[in-house]
């Protein structure tokens, strides 16, 4: 079973790992999206995720994004009649969830599911985890030292409180679920022998792309 660190060293399993798309409203505009009004939610398989501050692009795809987000741990078992608190939430960190680009829209294109374009290994990275529930924050990315990505939790189209209840309510949240909150806009490609940084508020991360 698939485990995660927490900064002070405690280690925690993995149950599913929940990713919400086009929270964020120049995100969609970027991309050419449309707004949905409700979440659009895509999954990944734990081998995605990753903690280390080296991953390795798929050799399948020329066109692999990096999309920079917040990250909540579901750290109690939720019952199916109940009403999803914050208080579910026991670890939060930075998090990238990768995508082939490229990949993704061939599949977008023949109507097809999107998991191979965002579910291969280090297709999650996923920062130390820091207990307790978060607060507004200020996710940041930056390759080989120029700004890509810096905008605030608080721009959400649905804000953390309203994807534990609609994921509650479609699929039931378990102790040890991650839910991947969005990304922000800035999204761009990424290379090998890119050198990252990843900040949530005060905590930074570096990360080699090979």
């Amino acid at each position: 079973m698939k485990s995660l660190m927490f900064k002070d060293g405690h280690s925690a399993t993995v149950g599913n790992i929940y990713c919400i798309g086009r929270s964020y409203a120049e995100h969609i505009s970027e991309l050419g999206n449309t707004p949905t009004g409700e979440p659009v939610v895509f999954m990944k398989p734990t081998t995605a995720l990753t903690q280390d501050t080296t991953l390795t692009l798929p050799s399948f795809s020329d066109d692999v994004h990096h999309e920079v987000e917040l990250v909540v741990y579901i750290g109690r078992d939720i019952r199916d009649d109940e009403e999803p608190s914050l208080d579910a939430i026991t670890g939060y960190g930075v998090g990238l969830d990768l995508t082939a680009r490229d990949v993704q829209a061939n599949l977008k294109a023949k109507g097809l599911p999107w998991t191979l374009a965002k579910g291969f290994r280090d297709g999650a990275w996923l920062s130390p985890l820091t207990h307790g529930t978060p607060p507004v924050c200020q996710v940041f990315l930056s390759v080989n030292g120029e700004i890509r990505q810096d905008d605030s939790t608080d721009k959400m189209l649905f804000d953390v409180l309203y994807q534990l209840k609609y994921l509650h309510k479609h699929f039931g949240l378990r102790a040890g679920d991650l839910i991947y909150t969005g990304t922000p806009k800035g999204v761009g490609k990424l290379s090998s022998g890119d050198q990252l940084v990843t900040k949530l508020n005060d905590d930074e991360y570096n990360i080699s792309i090979i």
